[in-house]
This record gives C-alpha cells, structure tokens and sequence, in this order.
C-alpha cells in the first residue's frame, strides 16, 4: 500500500499557485501544472503563507525548507544540499568569494543525495505534492532525473511510468531493485531524451496516469530551489552571481523563484549564468539570437543530461524572463573544456563531478578569464551532481531491470508505437500497477 498520508488534502495546504500570466489564484490539488486561463503559456508559482527562515531546531536535510516548499508531506529521509566556500578552486580560475552548492556523494562534507544528482532533490518534492490516492506519474528523462523518481517512489512505495533512451539505463544503479510500482521503458535504438518526452506525452493520457510536468511543476522548480535556499543560510545572503549548467532551465528558474521569495528589501537578485553544452546549446542560440530555442536533433555532447530540445524558453515566468530579471547571460563550452573542468574540481577538491557540473565550472572560469565575473563577486557554482564514482566504490549497487524495452523505429512513428505497447503490456500485467500502490 502506498505511504501517501490520507488526510492530504487540498485545503491543508501552506501555500496558494499564482499563475504567471493573468495572476489568477489556485488552491493546489498536488497535480495542477497549468492555469486554464485563455492566455499564453505561463508557468503556475507558489506563493506561501511565510518566508521565514528555518528556526535553528529544525532538522537537516531538503525538508529544513519545508515551509517554503508545495508539498503536504515530508519524508525525514530526503537529504538537502550542502554548500561549502571552495577557496582552492576559487584561486586556480581567479576567484576570491567562491562557493559550491555540491549535490552529490560526499560524506565527510554531509552530501548523500541518493543517486548522486541534484535530481534527488525534485523527485522528493514531487512526491510530497501529490495528493492521497496519487495516478501513476509518467516522467521522461535522459538519465539523472529517472534515476532520482525511480529511487524516491521505490523508498515511499509511489507508481510511476519511467521513459528513457536506452543509454541512460547506464545510470540507474541502486543499492537495492527498484519497486515493482516503478516501471521502466527503455527506448532501444536511436532515440533520444526528445523521443522520450514525446512518448511520455502519449502515455500520460491513459487512464490513470498523469504527466510529472517537468518545469510546469512547481514541485520540481520549488525542489531545485533549496539549493539557494541553503546557500543564502550559509551566506547569510544571497549570492551576486549564482552558476549553473541547463537543459531545460528548471533549476536556474527554481533557484531564480527562491532568491525573489527570501530577499532582503533593497538586495539584487542573483545575476544568473545559466551553461551549455556545445555543440548542443538550443538556450544559448536563443538568448542570443532573441527568438525561440530552435528544435534540431540532440549532437553528442559530453552532458548528455542538458539534451534537451524544449526548454520553456519563451513561457510566461520561463528562462528568458528569469534572464531578463536577473541581468543574467547563458554561457556555452566545448567536451574538451568541460574535461578539463571536471579534472580541475577533482584535483583542488578531491571528489569526481558530472559533466553537467564540469559544463558550469568550465564557463565559470572562461567568463573570469573574460572579464565577465569579477575577481571579488560573491559567485555560487552549483555542482549539479558529483560522488558517482566514489558512491560505486564504496556501496554495493544494483542495474534497474527495465519492464519494457522497445525497437525505437527510424519512420517517425515512434511514440505512437510505444503507446501501444505499453497500453498492451499493462493491460496483460497480472496485478497491474494499482496493486503496487
């Protein structure tokens, strides 16, 4: 039976959902993703009771944050971010004031996000959103973020519909088999993390289940953004520049929403760089060139995690606006740059990094080198994941059994194709999926 407490409801709820467009309020359901209003794309915010810090007493880990995220259950378990001043770092690419927001493996500094990923952090809100009886969520993800939902919904008995290209089955290593209420599709072939988020769009609309959202949920943006959270405790405020690599923006924008809940009156919001990965980089192109994130096929970068062909670019309270507001710029780097940083941060820090996180500190020190950030800023480098490769060192791990592998055809009817097979293997699954829950 699924952990989920009955008595959530709608009303016991601290927070209300102010839609970005026509400011229109809602009471959240633990599902909502939209406003229905007849307007442009916009993205729902929270808008909590109190944005009070937490009291000293209250307990570590990501729900130290609890009254500032959309969420009506807290699972004790769910560690937080850990923020550290990095001097060492900070002087081999000419910064004074830096600092890392490591989310990761790293015992001796407090890190134990799970899977290794800052992803942890948005599967575990997610799923404190939900309401009572939840509908099995359909996720999409090139690796990092089904590897978060798959262990969080193991750990708390949460259905849920997993789809990704067959290379990100790589990272799905846990100390123990996910749980039978987690089923994984794997896309074999050529298809790519579009493919999967085009195949989840179709598989949330059988009965029962629902789209996750991606940056629509506020449980996800809200998550992501007690990175900052926990870096303005440690700074006693906010950073000037905050520094993070991006796929779809969903973090950047998280961490963007944080800083406008907690600042100071009269305190800058942090100037965001958001960072790409050449020679995929649909933000950069379209910060720079002013129109929409172009839609061509994923290359091969290194951080296969920022592939991502749809970012909300252009949505109401999206990337461009957090941009905009924050006087922000998204920067771009090379595999070879990228490398080099995730040597670097290893060398003066003494723990491996994710090429998401090597793509960030790479245009961090390119932008000092540029004069683009100054020796003495405040700066704050989110290290998006690191550990991974301590973590199998050190904790026996278990490869994630895929439920259901699919050919991906090269006719373009892929998603429709995988719909069907999954629509016949559930109808033919023995139990299904509501005796997981």
């Amino acid at each position: 039976m699924s952990r989920v407490h009955p008595q959530v409801h709608a009303g016991n709820r601290h927070y209300s959902l102010v839609c970005s467009s026509c400011g229109a309020r809602h009471e959240d359901d633990g599902l909502i993703l939209d406003c229905p209003g007849p307007h442009e794309p916009a993205f729902l915010r929270t808008e909590y009771d109190s944005t009070r810090a937490p009291a000293p007493h209250t307990p570590s880990g990501l729900f130290r944050h609890a009254g500032l995220l959309p969420v009506a259950r807290a699972f004790p378990d769910a560690p937080g971010p850990v923020v550290h001043r990095a001097d060492r770092l900070g002087s081999r690419i000419g910064l004074n004031r830096l600092w890392v927001a490591f989310n990761g493996h790293w015992p001796e500094r407090g890190a134990l996000l799970p899977t290794c990923t800052f992803k942890d952090l948005e599967a575990y809100t997610v799923l404190g959103r939900l309401p009572a009886d939840p509908p099995v969520l359909v996720i999409p993800s090139a690796g990092n973020t089904a590897a978060a939902f798959a262990w969080a919904a193991t750990r708390h008995q949460v259905p849920c519909l997993i789809v990704v290209p067959a290379p990100a089955l790589d990272g799905m290593r846990f100390p123990g088999p996910p749980d039978p209420c987690v089923r994984i599709v794997v896309l074999d072939g050529g298809a790519t993390y579009s493919d999967a988020i085009a195949c989840a769009d179709l598989l949330a609309r059988l009965p029962g289940h629902q789209a996750e959202g991606g940056a629509r949920n506020v449980g996800r943006r809200d998550g992501l953004g007690t990175v900052m959270l926990a870096a303005a405790e440690t700074l006693g405020r906010l950073p000037q520049t905050y520094v993070q690599a991006v796929g779809s923006g969903t973090g950047a924008i998280g961490a963007h929403e944080a800083a406008r809940r907690i600042r100071s009156a009269g305190e800058p919001l942090p100037r965001l760089l958001m960072c790409q990965n050449a020679p995929f980089a649909p933000l950069f192109e379209a910060w720079h060139r002013g129109g929409p994130a172009p839609a061509d096929r994923e290359r091969e970068p290194l951080a296969r995690e920022l592939t991502n062909r749809r970012p909300p670019f252009t949505v109401r309270g999206g990337v461009r606006e957090a941009l905009a507001e924050s006087g922000g710029d998204v920067l771009c780097v090379d595999n070879g740059a990228t490398l080099a940083a995730m040597a670097l941060f290893e060398e003066t820090e003494g723990i491996d990094i994710e090429p998401g996180a090597g793509v960030a500190l790479a245009a961090l020190a390119d932008a000092v080198r540029a004069g683009r950030v100054d020796r003495d800023e405040l700066v704050l480098l989110n290290i998006t994941g690191g550990g991974r490769a301590r973590r199998a060192r050190e904790i026996p791990l278990v490869a994630a059994e895929p439920w259901l592998r699919v050919p991906w055809p090269e006719d373009g009817d892929g998603p429709r194709r995988v719909a069907e097979q999954v629509s016949l293997h559930l109808s033919h699954a023995p139990a299904g999926m509501e005796a997981a829950r």
